[in-house]
Parts: structure tokens; C-alpha cells; sequence
């Protein structure tokens, strides 16, 4: 019996050692372990212990350390044990705004027009987000969302697909050459582009709000697009896919056109460049919240065409206007440790004046700029100030069209942008021919966010 123990022994321990050279032992019928083949001996099956590579991730292990721990990737990682090429991630975003919010209207028709103040409670966005790899090259990335539930008098309001987009990675092995295909943001706007998880104020300007609709619808139409880097040097994206949106076409004052009295007939196209000069400032990923971590300076520039636009108002009569839709975007972004800094300028091409004042179906221009600014201080629980300064003059060379906003905010990154809390005060300026006319509106908000 002892002669049996010390043979399994021994053939674990050979099998352990020896393991990588795939050492075989054989054991004859009294239990004696042998390293080569004779008669009356027979093989034995023993098998090394080995180390399982986790299957499911979701902490992000280079993260900072926050009060309640590390931040989490996107969405948690499931990797299949007998394919490692194909993986599901899953997860959810969650933010919930609290505010105050004052209209002080400075037309004299007190009858139609009346200073208010209104407390509401929404959820700003809920969405699950589920993506999946098929092999080595190909992924597939969607979301199901109900944005601005319980906002105002809207209501619950009902779900619907944001980002539905297949991407191919890399098929030549070049990090120049990548695409996707469908449902997926074009780069109109460096903050539209961003994650909405990773922006410091979750409304994000109105000037680049306007660009995001102002090409393609949300900016994701269903389009086909290329994308890739040279180093992390230098970034670009080319794409065509469906024009403007109907239901989000718009003049000059804001107000949209009735569905039936427009038709595109050709594809938007356009693209991005984004150069990041200096060695070991490069830009890796597109964001707005760092955390103290790294440095990094780019600039960009975009543009973009929706042409062959048919429509039909007051402002035009019985004729059908055509027009096109050309958007041109400027960005510059950096950051150093604490601080960050980032601005946009837009220009818009094709505007309409009016559509519903006879005789002003006119086209024009508009331009609009933006910057913000972040300082994280790491030492006081990563508590980020920042502030954000709006400029839109939504018809070039005309009085009343001018739209003006300030935000000074306060975010509490509790786990990276995993949980994180803040608070913000906006003012925005209303010119006298924009949509309900010239005002003044000042907003509290008290924001949270649960996101993995």
C-alpha cells in the first residue's frame, strides 16, 4: 500500500515538473509508476493543474482608487471558455436630475407671456446596453433606451434603439483601416461624439445639439463609415448614410416643419481629422472626464454635407424649396493632470429664416461656439468644479436670433463616472425671435449617475 502512495506520488510530482516537456508515465499492476512504455504497464492519464483565465470582468484594475473604489469598464465582460474571440458585454446607464427652473420673460404681451417657476424630477437617461464579438474582427454594439422620462409633462414615454452598429476591427491588421456599418455616431461634434457617461454636464450644448441633427438624424442615420489612426497621431473618420430627419428639421427661430411637406433624396457624406502634434500628449480616447490622470492636446476639424432638400412652407408659398445642409466643425482639447479644457466652433450653411412668416423662407448661415473647463482635485475625493460658456447666433447679421448660456457645476466622481454626484447652475439667454420669444432661463440641478 505505502509502495502505491509514494508511486501516485511521485508520478504528481513528475507530472507537475516535468509537465511542460509532456512527460508520460505508465503504472504496472502492483501501482509502480514508470516513465517509459513496457509490457503489462498502461498509461497514465494525469493532467497538470492550470490556472483559469477569468471569464467575466467589469473593474477597470487601472483605475484610480475613488471613495467607494475602482471604476468599472463599460459594461461587464463575458468570454466564452472555448472561444476567446467571442465575448457579451452588458450593462446600464442611469442618470437622475433633481431641478429648479425659472423663466423670466421680458416681452410686454403679459397676456400670452408670464414669468414662472417650475421644480421637476426626470430620469435624464435609462438605457441597457448590450454588445457581443463574433470573432477576431467583428462586433456587435446596440442600446435600448426611454431618455428623459417624467421630464416636464412628457410622461413615461417608451423605448427605442440608439447605437445599432456592426464594427470591423482591424481586417488588414492596421490600425488605419476599421469600419462600421448602421447605426453609429458620426463625428460632428467632439462632445456629441463623447460618451454621454463621460461628459461633465449631462445636457450637453445647444449649438452642438443642433449638429447632431443637423446632417443625420441623431447623429447615427443609418450610415457606412471609416474610421482609424496613425499612432494615435492622427485620427480620422469618413462616412455617407441617411440625411436630416424630417421631424428634426428646423429654422432659424427653432420651429420644425411639418412632415409631409419634406423629402431628401441623396445621401449625407462628410468626414473628421483630428491630430494630437506633441509626443506623449496623444489623444487615446475620446472624453471629457480624466480624473487627475495623464495629458493630452488635439485639435480637429470636420465637415459634412445633407443635400438635395425639398421642402414647402408658408414662408415659400406653393414652390418647393431645395437647399443643402453644410456643417463645418472646429476642436481643440486638452487636458494636463487636474485640468481640463475643451471648445468647438460650428457653422451651419442652409439655414431657413422662418417658416411660417410669408416672404421669409430665406437661407442664410448661423455660427455657434462653445468651451468648458474642469479642474479635479484628487486630494478632496476627486470633487471636479467646472464650467461651461455658450455662444449661438442661430442667423448671422441679424438682431434677436442670438442665444446665450453659462453653467458653473460641481461634480463628485464617487467611483470614476460609475457613480458620481453634482450640482449646476445654468442661465440661459433667449433672443426676441427665437421660439417663445426673448427670455431668460435659470436652472438648478442636482444630477447623479450609476453606469457600468
Amino acid at each position: 500500500m505505502k509502495k502505491i502512495v509514494l508511486s501516485t506520488l511521485t508520478a504528481l510530482s513528475i507530472a507537475t515538473v516535468a509537465s511542460a516537456a509532456d512527460v508520460k508515465l505508465y503504472q504496472d499492476a502492483n501501482g509502480q509508476v514508470f516513465t517509459s512504455a513496457a509490457e503489462g504497464r498502461t498509461e497514465l492519464n494525469i493532467q497538470p493543474e492550470t490556472k483559469k483565465k477569468n471569464s467575466i470582468t467589469i473593474v477597470d484594475q487601472n483605475s484610480p482608487d475613488f471613495l467607494l473604489g475602482k471604476e468599472t469598464h463599460i459594461n461587464m465582460k463575458f468570454v466564452a471558455d472555448d472561444n476567446p474571440d467571442m465575448w457579451l458585454k452588458a450593462g446600464v446607464r442611469v442618470q437622475g436630475t433633481f431641478q429648479d427652473q425659472k423663466t423670466d420673460y421680458k416681452a410686454t404681451d403679459t397676456a400670452t407671456k408670464f414669468d414662472k417657476e417650475v421644480s421637476d424630477a426626470y430620469l435624464r437617461r435609462v438605457r441597457f446596453e448590450v454588445s457581443a464579438g463574433f470573432n477576431k474582427y467583428t462586433s456587435f454594439v446596440m442600446d435600448v433606451r426611454n431618455d428623459k422620462a417624467n421630464y416636464q409633462d412628457v410622461g413615461e414615454e417608451s423605448f427605442n434603439v440608439g447605437d445599432a452598429y456592426v464594427q470591423i476591427k482591424k481586417p488588414f491588421d492596421t490600425s488605419l483601416v476599421n469600419f462600421k456599418l448602421y447605426r453609429a455616431k458620426i463625428d460632428v461634434s467632439r462632445t456629441e461624439t463623447i460618451k454621454s457617461a463621460h461628459t461633465l454636464h449631462y445636457d450637453r450644448p445647444t449649438v452642438a445639439d443642433e449638429a447632431a441633427q443637423f446632417i443625420t438624424h441623431n447623429r447615427r442615420g443609418t450610415n457606412a463609415q471609416m474610421f482609424g489612426d496613425w499612432n494615435k497621431k492622427v485620427h480620422y473618420q469618413v462616412a455617407f448614410g441617411d440625411g436630416t430627419y424630417s421631424g428634426a428639421f428646423s429654422d432659424a427661430t427653432g420651429a420644425k416643419l411639418a412632415k409631409s411637406t419634406f423629402e431628401q433624396s441623396s445621401f449625407f457624406y462628410g468626414g473628421k481629422v483630428l491630430l494630437s502634434p506633441f509626443d506623449g500628449w496623444e489623444e487615446k480616447e475620446k472624453t471629457e472626464t480624466y480624473f487627475g490622470e495623464g495629458q493630452h492636446f488635439s485639435i480637429g476639424a470636420a465637415y459634412w454635407n445633407s443635400p438635395d432638400i425639398s421642402y414647402k412652407s408658408t414662408s415659400t408659398g406653393a414652390a418647393t424649396t431645395k437647399i443643402n445642409h453644410e456643417l463645418t466643425n472646429f476642436e481643440i482639447s486638452a487636458h494636463y493632470k487636474g485640468l481640463m479644457a475643451q471648445a468647438e466652433y460650428f457653422h451651419f450653411n442652409g439655414v431657413v429664416k422662418n417658416f411660417a412668416v410669408a416672404g421669409q423662407g430665406e437661407l442664410g448661415s448661423s455660427n455657434g461656439w462653445y468651451a468648458t473647463s474642469e479642474y479635479v482635485f484628487k486630494d478632496l475625493s476627486y470633487i471636479a468644479p467646472f464650467v461651461r460658456y455658450e455662444s449661438w447666433n442661430k442667423y448671422n447679421d441679424q438682431a434677436g436670433y442670438d442665444f446665450t448660456s453659462k453653467i458653473a457645476g460641481l461634480n463628485w466622481y464617487l467611483k470614476g463616472n460609475s457613480i458620481k454626484a453634482g450640482i449646476a447652475y445654468q442661465q440661459d439667454e433667449y433672443g426676441s425671435k427665437l421660439k417663445d420669444g426673448e427670455r431668460t432661463v435659470s436652472t438648478l440641478k442636482l444630477t447623479s449617475q450609476f453606469f457600468f
